[in-house]
């Protein structure tokens, strides 16, 4: 065994293929030969009958045993762990989409979410999201803080940025704050599907990460949540109209769509797209004449 190498071990041999993905999707054991075919070896490192690494040279850079990793690609034993799923997908270089499938087939299941800091985005984001006005826009993180915004999220959504940063929190404000409450006309509704998408979003970061904490602040603070949340609903983030009672200029329906950052795991856009010529005009009122 190498150095730090994993300590976990191949279970009895069954016949079965324990890490085969359900229905007819590819197994395990077929993604891990085919990535290792992939790569391409180090220089002057012998002649090859095969394409690829060794399965010996991918054991040393996840730091597992030869033996174990032998046995992974031969379908036998049980599921690997999060960390050594998480050292096999760095040893095979996998891209985001191709790391996912490697949890899915391995663990039945998204690899766990780690939420990332504003830094992390591309820098040429503001400008696409400035683009989008009169339509406001943010992105948000896998725990629901807003960490970019446009000139008309802050008019009809709320000025983020004069908040502290704890509090540029979606489900935080929906929660605890009197003006979502007083601004929707659907606010259980919209509350209830926010819960929903957030239910999956902790289960994807696991039972010990900062979603879950946040998922028990709520608990503490919010007999709303805890009831919506005892519903056990899970949904993805989808399209919705979003009925706003705006203090200034009243009535402003939103057609929200959501999107993914491509290779920003968690992180997802937000727009909110007036659903009438009327609701255009009162979010150009707001924004004045030198910002539309």
């Amino acid at each position: 065994m190498v150095p730090g190498a994993s300590t976990e071990k191949p279970g009895a041999y069954t016949g079965m293929n324990a890490n085969t993905h359900a229905g007819p999707a590819q197994s395990l054991a077929e993604f891990l030969r085919e990535r290792r075919g992939r790569i391409a070896p180090e220089p002057n490192s012998g002649r090859r009958r095969t394409p690829g690494l060794r399965r010996e040279e991918v054991a040393t850079r996840a730091g597992v045993s030869v033996t174990w990793y032998t046995w992974l690609e031969q379908g036998r034993g049980g599921p690997p762990s999060d960390e050594v799923l998480e050292r096999l997908s760095h040893a095979l270089e996998l891209d985001p989409w191709n790391r996912e499938v490697l949890f899915l087939l391995g663990r039945q299941r998204p690899p766990p979410v780690s939420p990332r800091t504003a830094s992390a985005l591309p820098p040429n984001l503001q400008a696409v999201l400035d683009a989008l006005s009169p339509c406001p826009a943010i992105v948000k993180t896998p725990l629901w803080d807003v960490v970019a915004w446009n000139d008309a999220a802050a008019a009809v959504l709320g000025d983020y940025g004069s908040e502290p940063r704890e509090r540029r929190n979606v489900l935080r404000r929906l929660f605890s704050d009197e003006f979502p409450r007083q601004a929707m006309a659907d606010w259980e509704e919209h509350a209830r599907f926010a819960v929903a998408v957030f239910r999956v979003e902790v289960a994807r970061a696991g039972p010990v990460s900062d979603a879950s904490t946040l998922a028990a602040e709520l608990h503490q603070t919010s007999q709303d949540f805890r009831r919506l949340w005892a519903e056990n609903a899970d949904r993805a983030q989808g399209d919705g109209v979003k009925q706003l009672h705006h203090p200034v200029v009243g009535p402003i329906a939103l057609k929200t769509s959501a999107f993914n950052l491509d290779g920003k795991d968690g992180f997802g856009m937000l727009v909110f797209v007036p659903q009438t010529p009327a609701d255009a005009a009162a979010i150009a009122r707001l924004l004045g004449p030198n910002k539309t």
